[in-house]
């Protein structure tokens, strides 16, 4: 038994290391640093927790921009359930996916002209983003500005405040919040 001693400390002090102190440090360090991050970038207002701006919401109505499908289990967005659809592109049933998408999609944005972005028509292999592109968020400008009686121009102003940059160009692109930029969309119409 003396043998196997030495291997039964180290693994109960590496135990206790990787798997008490190494998670309690990160968390407090996580905690202090960077506490909103670490609460999940949780978007609240006046009190009320609306959502985080990591992960995407499913907005249907007419006057809400669309984030990217998710492909989730059980419900669109189940951060339980994070996941791609995992069919390959050359799968026929990918293909059928994204042609009912870019028909739903052509049919509620008649006013668009162009081709349909295709992060509109397929899913993250998170299947949650909850950021879209600028070019995807000007797709959809016509049809929110026409269902909420707004001007474009001013629709498209709010698409370019709610837009985030990276702070050095070459290490990302900008990205729109949707969730974000439905909200400010919802203040400008609050009564």
């Amino acid at each position: 038994m003396a043998i196997f001693r030495p291997a039964i400390l180290l693994l109960i002090l590496l135990t206790v290391i990787t798997g008490g102190l190494y998670p309690l440090l990160t968390t407090a360090l996580g905690q202090w640093w960077f506490p909103a991050q670490a609460n999940g970038s949780l978007i609240i207002e006046r009190g009320t927790v609306r959502g985080s701006g990591l992960i995407g919401q499913n907005f249907t109505q007419a006057k809400y921009f669309q984030g990217r499908p998710s492909a989730t289990a059980e419900s669109p967005y189940n951060p339980m359930a994070s996941g791609g659809s995992n069919l390959a592109g050359s799968n026929p049933e990918l293909d059928k996916q994204v042609s009912e998408r870019v028909a739903a999609l052509r049919a509620a944005n008649p006013q668009a002209a162009r081709a349909v972005p295709v992060e509109l028509v397929t899913a993250s292999a998170s299947g949650l983003d909850g950021q879209l592109s600028p070019d995807a968020a000007a797709w959809q400008i016509p049809r929110v500005a026409n269902a909420r009686h707004l001007p474009v121009a001013e629709v498209a102003r709010l698409v370019a405040e709610n837009t985030s940059t990276p702070l050095v160009g070459f290490i990302g692109k900008p990205v729109v919040n949707v969730l974000q930029l439905n909200l400010a969309l919802d203040a400008v119409q609050a009564p």
